[in-house]
C-alpha cells in the first residue's frame, strides 16, 4: 500500500478538526467523470459530488457542489447566488482561480473563499465524497461538517431530467 499524500485541503481540515477519510483511486486520464470515479471506489454516483466553479454577472465566482451524475442548473445557481445569470468558468481559468486542476477541484482550500452551494441531496447521506484537491484522492466526509467548514449553503441547484 503506497502512502497517501496529504493534500493542502486535507491539512486544512485537520487544522479545523473536521473528521474525514482519504480515499485513493486509480485515475483514468481519459475519463475524469464522477460515474467512473464512483465505479472505481465502489460507491453510488449519487454520493460522489463534483465541485464546479461558476461566475455570476453580479457577484463574481461561486462554487456549486453537486451529485456526480447531475448537471448544474445555471438559472437556479444564478438565483441562489444573487445573480441574474451565471456560467461555468473556462477550463483554462480553473487553476489560476482555484489552485486546482480539472478532476482535482476541491471545495476545501481554494486560493480564496468563494460562496459555496451544495445540492440538497448531500444531506441524504452520512458521508459524501468530494475531491481532496488532487486527481486520485477523495474525501469521505460528513456533508454537514463540510458545509460548516466552507460556510456553504444547501440549495436546489441541479437540472431536473
Amino acid at each position: 500500500m503506497k502512502k497517501t499524500t496529504k493534500t493542502n485541503a486535507a491539512r486544512l481540515l485537520d487544522k479545523a478538526g473536521v473528521a474525514y477519510e482519504l480515499v485513493a483511486y486509480e485515475v483514468d486520464e481519459n475519463d475524469l467523470g464522477a460515474e467512473h470515479l464512483a465505479a472505481t471506489i465502489g460507491e453510488d454516483v449519487r454520493q460522489v459530488f463534483k465541485t464546479l466553479v461558476l461566475r455570476g454577472d453580479k457577484t463574481g465566482n461561486f462554487v456549486c457542489v453537486i451529485p456526480g451524475a447531475a448537471e448544474v442548473d445555471l438559472k437556479k445557481a444564478a438565483k441562489v447566488s444573487g445573480n441574474k445569470k451565471a456560467d461555468l468558468i473556462a477550463m483554462k481559468e480553473l487553476l489560476p482561480t482555484t489552485g486546482y486542476i480539472r478532476g482535482g477541484c476541491s471545495p476545501v482550500g481554494m486560493k480564496k473563499p468563494f460562496p459555496t452551494f451544495f445540492h440538497t441531496t448531500c444531506m441524504d447521506y452520512d458521508s459524501i465524497y468530494v475531491s481532496a484537491g488532487m486527481r486520485g484522492l477523495q474525501f469521505k466526509v460528513s456533508p454537514q461538517a463540510l458545509i460548516n467548514y466552507v460556510g456553504g449553503e444547501v440549495r436546489d441547484i441541479i437540472a431536473e431530467h
